[in-house]
């Protein structure tokens, strides 16, 4: 059985819990090499752990560019290139307006989508043509959800970014794909306070 992603460099933020480590095993499974990050050293060994084998884990703050720089440092000496990079890298916090602080939307911002945007750009010099940028939006940047206005819109950012970076890169062949998924319960929803049943709740109320 043929491997999809055979000799393949694949880079995937956040890649310790929910979307991204599934992502990452399912990227080792079908043949990649994978760089993970993680802002936590301990979760980050546990992922790499579990993914077992074909895998590096590099502590990694999505905000913040000094850690992109010694990420980026790591894996061109590691492996002199990326074939695939999966920005997913991301949180949020419900927050009514009325509501929300300066410091709520400085840190959603800040890793949503100031830190998605240095992944890419700072990724740029490793990318061969023909390499595929994949960014994690959300239906949130889609359709309204209760108190998640600003997560919502640096989502719709992450939407925005996927289109213009098609036109910027085309002359590279390097393909830009944004993925929206709808309600995916992880662990991130315990960072909510909510149960799987809340979550459910509120996507189910917006329109």
């Amino acid at each position: 059985m043929s491997q999809k992603l055979s000799e393949k460099i694949a880079l995937i933020t956040g890649g310790t819990s929910g979307i991204g480590l599934a992502t990452a095993k399912r990227f080792v499974a079908e043949g990649a090499y994978v760089f993970i990050t993680g802002r936590r050293q301990s979760e980050l060994d546990a992922a790499v752990k579990e993914i077992g084998k074909n895998v590096m884990g590099v502590q990694s703050d999505a905000s913040n560019l000094a850690d992109l720089d010694r990420l980026y440092t790591t894996i061109e000496q590691e492996k002199g290139r990326l074939d695939i990079i999966f920005a997913n890298a991301g949180g949020g916090e419900l927050v009514p307006l009325g509501s929300i602080t300066e410091e709520h939307f400085d840190k959603t911002f800040n890793t949503n989508v100031k830190g998605l945007l240095f992944t890419v750009q700072k990724a740029l010099p490793l990318l061969p043509e023909g390499a595929s940028i994949i960014l994690n939006a959300s239906a949130t940047s889609i359709k309204g959800t209760p108190a998640f206005s600003v997560y919502s819109a640096t989502k719709a950012a992450v939407r925005s970014f996927a289109r213009n970076w098609t036109l910027d890169l085309k002359e590279r062949k390097i393909r830009v794909n944004a993925i929206s998924p709808g309600v995916v319960p992880t662990a991130g929803y315990n960072l909510l306070g909510l149960s799987e049943e809340q979550v459910q709740g509120i996507y189910s109320k917006s329109g």
